[in-house]
This record gives C-alpha cells, sequence and structure tokens, in this order.
C-alpha cells in the first residue's frame, strides 16, 4: 500500500491512505482460485493490487470522485434487469503470446453485462477504447517469459472446466500498481425467467 505522510501540529508523522483514482466493474469467480491464485499472484498485476480472479465487465469505468447516488442506482437498476446466469470456464486461450486467460462460455452474458453500462455510461467505453472487440476472459498472467505463461496454462487446464454461479457485479476503486483495491459496492443480478411448466396444449388439456 502507498501512503502519503502530512505533518500534525504536534510535528508527528502520520500516514493516509492514498485516494483511488480509478473505479472498475468485476465479476469476481472466486470457484476459479484454486486453480489460478497462485500464478496470479505472481503473473497478473492486479493480484498484486487485491483483485480477485475475475472477469471484467468495464474498466476503467467513471472517476471515483463521480460515483454517487445517481450512478449507483443507475447501476443497480442496470444490473437488476440481467439474469443471473451459470458459467464455465472451458478452456485456456491466449492474446498473442503476452496474456494467457481463461474463456467463460457462454460469453455472451458478459458482453450483455459490458454493452449495458456501457450504454448508460458511453462515457465510459471499456478499456477506454483501446479495443473494437471486448473479449470476455479471466486473466491468469501477463508479459511474462514464454515458457512462464506456458506452464501455468497447462497446469490450470488439468483443473477444466470450473464451473461458476454469477449472481453479483462488483464496483472496486483503487489505483494501479497500488494495493489494495476495494470493494465500492456490489450489485446483485437479477431472477432468472420462471422454467416453463408445460407446453399450452398440455395447460388447455388439464
Amino acid at each position: 500500500m502507498a501512503w502519503s505522510v502530512e505533518s500534525s501540529p504536534n510535528t508527528s508523522r502520520r500516514p493516509q491512505r492514498m485516494e483511488p483514482t480509478q473505479t472498475a466493474l468485476i465479476v469476481p469467480i472466486p470457484e476459479a482460485e484454486e486453480a489460478v491464485g497462485g500464478f496470479r499472484a505472481s503473473l497478473d498485476r492486479a493480484a498484486s493490487w487485491g483483485v480477485p480472479a475475475h472477469v471484467t465487465v468495464l474498466y476503467p469505468f467513471l472517476p471515483p470522485q463521480q460515483i454517487n447516488e445517481q450512478a449507483l442506482a443507475v447501476l443497480r437498476e442496470t444490473f437488476a434487469g440481467i439474469p443471473r446466469f451459470d458459467v464455465a470456464l472451458t478452456h485456456v486461450d491466449w492474446f498473442g503470446d503476452a496474456v494467457v486467460w481463461l474463456a467463460p462460455q457462454p460469453d455472451r452474458p458478459f458482453r450483455e453485462l459490458t454493452a449495458a453500462v456501457w450504454q448508460q455510461f458511453p462515457e465510459a467505453p471499456p478499456y477506454g477504447g483501446a479495443h473494437s472487440d471486448v473479449v470476455p476472459h479471466l486473466t491468469i498472467g501477463h508479459d511474462a517469459d514464454k515458457p512462464v505463461l506456458s506452464h501455468a496454462a497447462e497446469t490450470v487446464a488439468a483443473h477444466l472446466p470450473i464451473n461458476a454461479a454469477v449472481d453479483r457485479v462488483r464496483l472496486i476503486a483503487g489505483t494501479p500498481d497500488v494495493s489494495p483495491w476495494r470493494t465500492v459496492c456490489e450489485f446483485p443480478l437479477g431472477n432468472p425467467p420462471p422454467a416453463a411448466t408445460g407446453t399450452g396444449l398440455q395447460a388447455v388439456s388439464a
């Protein structure tokens, strides 16, 4: 953790926590921690910030000073309108040779979460608009020697598939390379549509 230091009137030096400079919306995947946690600790910068294994919904989101009750209410309503869902991390994939990650299937619900937030907050495009296609993924590691990342990929692959239940989105705030990021709020997803109990013909015949 980084600290700023200010002097008090009695000349003592008192540490203060650095204020966050960014926010992000993520879906934590605790079911993946056993498989990826050890590798993320040394291969994923976000792990050193205290960010858990996750799939990103939108980063960077609004500046922290813009996270007010109105923004939280919009997020709460937006996510409540999207049903919770089940997902499986089915295989390892790569962005070039620099990033190794786990692919969630289906990935459409994550894309819908991102699109829904972006629609409500067009001033906060995913990854600052750097990518034309935002691919849902859970990072294992990045920017290390290829043999190191390949070893992580092979080891994690032995744990697949990993099944997970997604029922909430987490808003976190912090400063890159400063640990830990903190949870600001969690937003429950909505209830799934009721399962059909029978066909129309059965209902008429009953």
